[in-house]
């Protein structure tokens, strides 16, 4: 993998929520789910989104938008229009008088509205959570980011559409993946856009030495590696890919090498009951005394105060690749 593939894959959809809103003016929605990121899209009219604490953005049919952050944010076919529905998760809309209208604007099990036609129909995915492997690529996006449309949107978003106007055995799995699809497909367009600002480590994926060195470190965390053993591995000498690594990734090998070792050690304290020795050597560090010394410089806390603090419902997932 290199590292964009494994921070996606800590960030993949499991129970995704899915859903399409037909809608006639005035309407305005307020998101207040809490879904760490949500991908959304305009199947047919334009809209607004207005993000807690920054500027609106004007959404075309087919653009695609990702919305980062637990805060909530409206949607709206004007930038004044007051929410009169506020969104909280995919069982629960309530009107801006703290009536439960869930009933009344649901018409099957993933599309809202008065009725199948209106003049606009929003489309919207929800990751549900997310683990220290996602957060490190969240951190990396903006509030909101707005890919343009382009033709080759129209058949990938044609196949989710048809896809949630239907219920079929195995449809769940089907949405998750077209999610993680429709997901990596817009990163891929918005870090090649050049107000991005792509991260470095993403930058440096091209270079043929540092992404090299990038590459071998997320195939193979737990291997012993030293910067002399990656240059030899990307053909140049220790200094050389230092230098380089640093001046591209924005710190040294090893330092980044440690904060993802940390980060998949998170995730698995989070999401499985597996002793911290034993994840300890899954990342690349011989006890649980050696993890322990990376997550204090690291974190400032030790793996067993972030394992207590896990949420309950966390544990058991799938965990982070290692």
């Amino acid at each position: 993998m290199d590292a964009l593939a494994d921070l996606l894959h800590g960030t993949s959809a499991r129970g995704a929520v899915f859903g399409r809103s037909v809608l006639d003016p005035p309407w305005s929605l307020r998101f207040v789910g809490g879904a760490p990121l949500t991908l959304m899209t305009m199947l047919s009219g334009t809209a607004w989104v207005l993000p807690d604490g920054a500027g609106p953005v004007r959404v075309e049919p087919g653009d695609l938008v990702v919305v980062t952050g637990s805060a909530p944010h409206t949607v709206a076919d004007t930038p004044t229009t007051a929410p009169d529905i506020d969104v909280h998760g995919p069982d629960r809309c309530v009107t801006a008088g703290g009536v439960d209208v869930t009933g009344d604007v649901r018409l099957d099990l993933r599309t809202c509205g008065e009725r199948y036609e209106g003049s606009a129909m929003l489309l919207t995915g929800m990751y549900r959570g997310g683990g220290e492997v996602g957060d490190r690529l969240l951190r990396a996006l903006p509030p909101v980011l707005r890919v343009p449309a382009e033709d080759r949107h129209r058949p990938m978003l044609d196949l989710v559409a048809a896809e949630v106007a239907r219920a079929e055995p195995g449809q769940q799995l089907v949405i998750d993946r077209m999610l993680d699809l429709l997901l990596v497909h817009t990163l891929r367009a918005w870090f090649a856009r050049p107000e991005a600002r792509a991260p470095g480590w993403y930058r440096a994926l091209g270079d043929p030495v540092v992404g090299e060195a990038l590459r071998l470190m997320h195939d193979d965390p737990a291997r012993p590696w030293t910067v002399r053993a990656l240059a030899e591995k990307a053909g140049v000498s220790r200094s050389a890919l230092g230098h380089r690594f640093t001046a591209l990734v924005g710190e040294p090998p090893m330092a980044y090498l440690a904060g993802w070792r940390v980060s998949l050690a998170s995730d698995l304290l989070r999401t499985t009951d597996a002793t911290v020795a034993s994840v300890a050597r899954r990342v690349g560090y011989a006890d649980a005394f050696a993890l322990s010394t990376a997550f204090k410089r690291i974190r400032g806390i030790r793996p067993t105060d972030l394992r207590r603090t896990a949420p309950p419902d966390t544990r058991d997932l799938p965990a982070a690749p290692s």
